[in-house]
């Protein structure tokens, strides 16, 4: 990392994560890379060593680092990506730019992609994840990405590029998402901002906002097509599989699965990454010992335990 020219962006060296998660858990990165641009992305990872492991990370709203931080370099990208701008019925986002931001301004302008405004994080999160409510996915509206390359290329993607599924794409490793064009159906504006409205209160009676979480922990098993669209011929959730195992409220150190709603994983009290996961590890060997079904996080976590935990 000494040798490599200065990147216009801001380099910081053993980043405390914890300031970054939603969570408010992880231990130190390595490094911190904000960089300036796409420009400067690129041409900061065509100049790091091969072997050096890069993970992107957005705001930290679906993400449990663990304790011990992570090695190698934290890519996260910051004003110079955050940009929204319309043309018809097509809108373009800075991977950084909020979603419920793009909602918002999409329904300005007349054009529905309603179901992100419930949908925490940031857009370049949401294409990798393929995020998605309301029946309508990522994969739904989605025209083509921008992406710089492990090696340092800029190149567009498409919808079929990313082979996007349930909660999932198939984003090479250290591959960053820069930017993403989705295309929505017409609606009036007024119209769409009561609806983002109705959804917010929806939300907000069945989910806990205020609390830290990282959102939904675990999939809904099954019931979804390879494309990640809901199969409304199965219902099953993962709340209603944690609650007839009786897990609803458990608790591990500060960690707390959601009085409000069981599939939630808050910090409650000043819990660590190995409470969170130690408590999601719990709760899925407890469903499979009732139900016979096997919970998939869909948190992603990352990094190393603390020294002396495994």
């Amino acid at each position: 990392m000494t040798q490599m020219r200065e990147p216009r962006g801001r380099l910081t060296p053993g980043k405390a994560l914890s300031e970054l998660t939603w969570l408010r858990v992880g231990g130190p990165a390595d490094w911190l890379f904000q960089p300036a641009d796409a420009e400067d992305l690129a041409t900061f990872l065509a100049a790091l060593p091969a072997g050096m492991p890069v993970f992107p990370m957005g705001v930290g709203s679906n993400l449990i680092v663990r304790d011990g931080g992570i090695r190698g370099v934290v890519i996260r990208l910051g004003r110079g990506f955050n940009a929204i701008s319309v043309a018809g019925a097509r809108v373009t986002a800075g991977a950084a730019a909020l979603d419920a931001h793009v909602a918002r301004r999409a329904a300005e302008a007349g054009v529905d992609l309603s179901f992100l405004r419930t949908i925490p994080g940031a857009i370049g999160g949401a294409v990798r994840m393929n995020a998605g409510c309301y029946g309508r996915y990522v994969a739904d509206v989605l025209v083509s990405a921008r992406a710089v390359t492990r090696s340092g290329e800029i190149v567009t993607l498409s919808p079929e590029d990313l082979r996007l599924g349930y909660r999932q794409s198939h984003l090479p490793e250290g591959w960053v998402i820069t930017e993403a064009t989705f295309e929505g159906r017409p609606g009036a504006p007024e119209a769409l901002a009561a609806q983002m409205e109705e959804q917010i209160a929806r939300r907000d009676a069945s989910q806990p906002t205020r609390a830290r979480s990282a959102g939904s922990t675990f999939r809904n098993p099954a019931g979804f097509s390879s494309t990640g669209r809901a199969d409304d011929s199965h219902e099953l959730k993962a709340w209603s599989l944690i609650d007839a195992a009786g897990l609803r409220g458990a608790r591990r150190g500060g960690a707390q699965m959601s009085e409000k709603h069981s599939n939630f994983l808050i910090n409650a009290d000043g819990a660590t990454a190995a409470d969170l996961e130690g408590l999601g590890e719990e709760v899925r060997k407890r469903v499979f010992q009732s139900s016979g079904i096997e919970l998939e996080w869909e948190i992603l976590r990352v990094g190393e335990p603390a020294p002396g935990n495994p």
